[in-house]
């Protein structure tokens, strides 16, 4: 196995039921908080984040860096996860000379809607 391709356990769409660091209760204020290991356009969503994610395989699990934006302001940080005993998947988050979080996530199917595309700067100015 190369260090890019990452194993079949983790593969698929994670939903994120909790964090460590930033309120549970706005977790799902876009539509519900995921997390997608699949190497086609994965995603994350949560709370007021969405980001394009690139994964790769770590000895202990799977690390992946993130891009997007939180509301309207660009963003980009890091994470890593690894399987527990019991089937969730625990990790990390990291905001880039920010915060950071843990996080629990359980395998969940593919949500029916898409997950929208980060928005850019520019277009916090087009909403008015």
């Amino acid at each position: 196995m190369s260090e890019s391709d990452v194993a079949s356990e983790y593969r698929g769409w994670w939903r994120i039921t909790e964090t460590s660091q930033w309120v549970n209760k706005g977790i799902d204020i876009l539509g519900p908080a995921v997390l997608s290991i699949t190497g086609l356009g994965d995603r994350l969503r949560m709370h007021c984040l969405l980001a394009y994610v690139s994964c790769k395989a770590t000895k202990t699990g799977v690390s992946f860096t993130w891009e997007g934006a939180w509301e309207f302001d660009p963003m980009s940080g890091s994470g890593s996860a690894r399987l527990g005993k019991d089937g969730r998947l625990r990790g990390k988050i990291r905001i880039k000379n920010g915060a950071d979080s843990t996080f629990i996530a359980e395998r969940c199917a593919q949500p029916a809607e898409a997950i929208q595309h980060p928005p850019s700067y520019r277009d916090k100015w087009r909403r008015w």
